[in-house]
């Protein structure tokens, strides 16, 4: 597994350019602003044939370049069906834009228990609704890996204040992640990785972060 991040935009979201080394496939996971032309010298670096635009959620600042990578790869783009809207008509969802954001047609549906091969890799959607209500988690079950979006991140979780966020929601996709392997890394839409083993607060998250 090939994996590379970039850390852009005004709150710092992390990119992530997935491959699979032996078959020269890749996708771009939640293109922010800022993110493209690192992405574009990344897979020339490695060779790498662009076969998708994996989104975790909708929010501007998690794919404020997709419009302009679509131009450059001409792949098709992912995301949940709850989170499609905002991706056509950014703004719609009711969070203020910083910058101007070029909507894009949405190619394909992510769904719970959805699989999709990468080269040898084989990725699993994980719906987990809360932050958003289309909100994904992308995990590599042989290599235990979580690409988990703002739903989890290290020592916290993503921001249940906004319009688009439900707690109760959020609650149970987190009781879903905290069945995953223990030494699962994961790889959230801000901040460091880190591993499932050292978030032992997710049984706890309800009480932490209820108001």
């Amino acid at each position: 597994m090939l994996l590379e991040s970039f850390s852009t935009g005004p709150f710092d979201t992390n990119a992530y350019l997935l491959g699979c080394e032996k078959q020269q496939k890749g996708i771009f996971i939640d293109p922010g602003l800022g993110s493209k032309d690192l992405l574009v010298t990344a897979t020339q670096k490695y060779h790498l044939q662009i076969e998708a635009i994996f989104l975790t959620h909708s929010h501007w600042d998690h794919f404020g370049d997709v419009a302009a990578l679509k131009k450059v790869t001409d792949v098709p783009v992912y995301v949940h069906k709850d989170d499609v809207d905002n991706v056509i008509q950014p703004g719609v969802d009711q969070l203020p834009l910083m910058f101007p954001i070029e909507g894009v047609k949405i190619d394909h549906f992510l769904e719970e228990g959805g699989l999709y091969k990468v080269g040898d890799l084989e990725i699993e959607v994980l719906h987990t609704p809360g932050h958003s209500p289309g909100g994904v988690c992308f995990f590599l079950r042989e290599e235990q890996v979580l690409f988990s979006g703002d739903t989890l991140f290290k020592g916290t979780i993503g921001s249940l204040c906004l319009e688009t966020a439900e707690a109760n929601a959020m609650w149970e996709s987190l009781k879903k992640l905290s069945k995953l392997p223990p030494k699962t890394r994961i790889y959230p839409g801000h901040g460091p990785s880190t591993r499932l083993e050292n978030e032992d607060w997710l049984d706890r998250a309800k009480e932490i972060f209820s108001e």
